[in-house]
């Protein structure tokens, strides 16, 4: 059945995928703007490809431990439309908390800072997936098959609202109107891609927007009269990335940061655990500090 409805899934969106980016393409060629590269769209397909390799592989895993925990539902849902909304609902809660942890928790961050470093914003920019994300993205839907949700329904949500997360990666759409109100719009995300101080971490919602303004991660796009332009990518991009470091590079920070001498072993859980930019001697700021620091220049 899954399959099936996957395959459904994919017939439909892949042409429209190919719709929008040949739209997008064709008016950016016309208008000499510089939102595609081939060497950025090649590091989009190629992180798109390692990650459904990967997701792919673990399918059978996941659906296992998914399965294993569905055996003690404390409900029995009889399926209908309530059954439908309600997961679909907690479903895309729960993946605002599995986003909002891969960019608060460095040892996740090092996973989803793949999909932060295009330093430009296109629709193929949503395929430049968190690679290992399939590793332990199952274990943040284990309460919704408690809850008495199927696995295979509930994988097929999330399908369906990484489709709409492809949509959202784009300047061509400005603004949504009411929309903007309750789903994540191309405007909400652009934030999110944004590496200026006042957009970091903000905006983590697949689909729905009301949990970033339930719990406090709220930022609308500004105006150029209001803040600085959006500047994409990370806050130090990456200089010569190649198929290894767009990969590894954090990872490989992390472990000369765990692995200095003479470091307190709280020191070393907090370069693990602690929010991405921790340092032990203030070398580097956390997005927190770093809103801090521009609004105190701001003030001055």
């Amino acid at each position: 059945m899954e399959s099936i409805r996957e395959s459904w899934l994919i017939l439909i969106s892949t042409p429209i995928y190919c719709f929008i980016i040949g739209i997008e393409l064709i008016l950016s060629n016309i208008q000499h703007r510089r939102i595609y590269t081939k060497k950025n769209v090649a590091a989009n397909v190629y992180l798109m490809f390692l990650n459904m390799g990967l997701d792919l592989g673990l399918r059978v895993f996941t659906l296992g431990i998914l399965g294993y925990f569905f055996k003690f539902a404390i409900i029995s849902w009889q399926t209908g439309i309530l059954y439908w909304v309600l997961l679909f609902v907690l479903e895309d809660m729960m993946y605002y908390w599995l986003h909002r942890f891969d960019h608060e928790i460095r040892l996740f961050w090092a996973v989803h800072v793949t999909h932060h470093s295009s330093d430009l914003m296109n629709f193929t920019v949503g395929f430049r997936s968190s690679v290992f994300q399939p590793i332990y993205r199952f274990m943040y839907f284990i309460p919704i098959v408690l809850m008495g949700f199927n696995p295979l329904d509930l994988l097929f949500v999330y399908a369906i609202t990484q489709i709409w997360g492809i949509f959202v990666h784009t300047e061509y759409i400005r603004k949504m109107g009411w929309l903007e109100y309750i789903l994540v719009t191309p405007s909400h995300h652009r934030v999110h891609h944004g590496s200026n101080p006042k957009y970091l971490d903000k905006n983590m919602g697949m689909f729905l927007i009301v949990w970033d303004k339930l719990f406090g991660t709220f930022q609308p796009e500004l105006s150029e009269d209001e803040y600085e332009p959006i500047r994409y990518g990370l806050t130090k991009n990456l200089e010569n990335p190649n198929a290894v470091t767009l990969v590894f590079h954090e990872w490989e920070q992390v472990w000369k940061d765990v692995t200095q001498k003479n470091l307190p072993f709280k020191a070393r859980l907090n370069y693990l655990f602690g929010p991405p930019g921790w340092s032990h001697d203030g070398s580097r700021q956390t997005s927190v500090q770093m809103r801090e620091i521009e609004q105190a220049k701001t003030k001055n």
